[in-house]
């Protein structure tokens, strides 16, 4: 075991005793799901305000423009919350980039807007765990960061964006220009409720596809029409069939048809997909287009293909892996073991490793049952956690690189 140092322990001491629970408490009682403005706007302030404790330049950064296809087929523009960013240091020689997001999967209509405790030490609430959790554990550990010998050494970009949970297209662009150059990265999600982190992730990329076809009255002239609603339910069948080991697809959702005397000239087809590897990712777009030209030829209509892979694929490569081993020997330091394991799902660690930045993704406090209202915070999780944080990147900022 690895001892801590006097000095080290001072500033662990101090990222333990950060009001992390109070904070948790007053920013989960906020709605901030992806498309209230108005709850994202209250709590991106109240985050301004938590932050500016620190120093360096803090500004609220516009979006950018989001499409999204309605069920009548109308390219829209959807508009999104104001993102966080602070930055410390950036000539200093190690330079980390850290993120986290305000948003919840919980609309301002949702039933799941309280906070509860569900026994001592677990706190029941929309956003606890994913990741007003996550949040108050950054700002705690570098809050004690600072107060280390080492802070010189180290410079930071904070970045606490608005609609993780939709994808980051709003915030994609931002996360890229912070991640170029940088050492590592820690991003905020949750860990799992025995502190296990994720490790390789696979892609995820929506599409919705538009089919256009021909009206016909469906008794009088049928086979004049062309019928896109069976031409999209074709294209589900093939897309299905594309699933593999290295790739998931779950066509979800088809919008279109009308009455039953009417051959439907419109519909909408919505997928995800998985991939698991880049590889797997670029053979899945290849098969997707390859469907959607079989499907315009053989049904006569045509498709026009709207969205793609946001998220790309998470491997673990070497850097990630001396960055998860540095990690797990600083939680060996303070007597906490950590393991980690791929998982299916995706976030904001998928996009700065893409960058070909180390990231470990799940630095949050422990937790679960998120997306649910029964998520749940392990309250005692966020001192750990924030002196895991902290000490990981005292480490960093003692070797200079991952």
């Amino acid at each position: 075991m690895i001892q801590l140092t006097a000095t080290e322990q001072a500033t662990l001491d101090r990222a333990a005793d950060a009001p992390m629970l109070a904070q948790v408490e007053r920013w989960a009682a906020i709605n901030s799901g992806t498309g209230n403005l108005a709850g994202l706007k209250t709590v991106a302030g109240q985050l301004a305000d938590a932050f500016a404790a620190l120093p360096g330049e803090l500004r609220l950064v516009a979006p950018d423009p989001v499409e999204s296809v309605d069920a009548a087929g109308r390219v829209n523009i959807v508009q999104r919350g104001e993102h966080l960013h602070l930055r410390v240091r950036p000539d200093a020689p190690v330079q980390l980039l850290l993120t986290g997001h305000m948003d919840t999967v919980f609309a301002a209509d949702h039933p799941f807007q309280t906070l509860t405790w569900l026994e001592d030490g677990v706190l029941n609430g929309p956003g606890t765990a994913d990741m007003k959790g996550g949040i108050a554990v950054i700002l705690a550990a570098l809050t004690a960061l600072e107060s280390s010998p080492l802070a010189d050494r180290v410079g930071y970009d904070v970045m606490i964006n608005s609609d993780e949970e939709t994808g980051s297209h709003a915030s994609a662009a931002l996360i890229a220009e912070l991640a170029r150059g940088k050492t590592a990265a820690l991003t905020y999600e949750p860990a799992l409720p025995d502190g296990t982190l994720a490790g390789a992730r696979p892609g995820s990329g929506n599409f919705s596809i538009t089919i256009h076809g021909r009206s016909a009255h469906a008794g009088r002239n049928p086979e004049e029409g062309r019928n896109a609603l069976v031409a999209a339910a074709d294209l589900a069948l093939r897309l299905n069939a594309l699933k593999s080991g290295e790739l998931k697809v779950n066509p979800a959702r088809i919008d279109g048809g009308g009455p039953n005397n009417v051959v439907p000239d419109q519909a909408i087809l919505r997928v995800n997909m998985r991939p698991s590897t880049p590889e797997a990712m670029g053979g899945a777009e290849s098969a997707l287009r390859a469907a959607v030209a079989s499907v315009s030829r053989e049904h006569d209509v045509h498709c026009h293909i709207h969205g793609g892979f946001n998220r790309p694929p998470k491997p673990l490569d070497a850097a990630a892996t001396r960055l998860f081993e540095l990690v797990r020997t600083c939680g060996a330091a303070l007597g906490i073991d950590i393991a980690w394991k791929a998982t299916g799902g995706v976030c904001d660690g998928n996009n700065i490793a893409a960058c070909g930045i180390p990231v470990v993704d799940t630095m949050g406090p422990r937790g679960g049952a998120i997306h649910s209202s029964d998520e749940f915070l392990i309250t005692g999780s966020l001192a750990e956690r924030a002196q895991l944080s902290a000490l990981t990147m005292m480490r960093l900022a003692e070797r200079g690189t991952v």
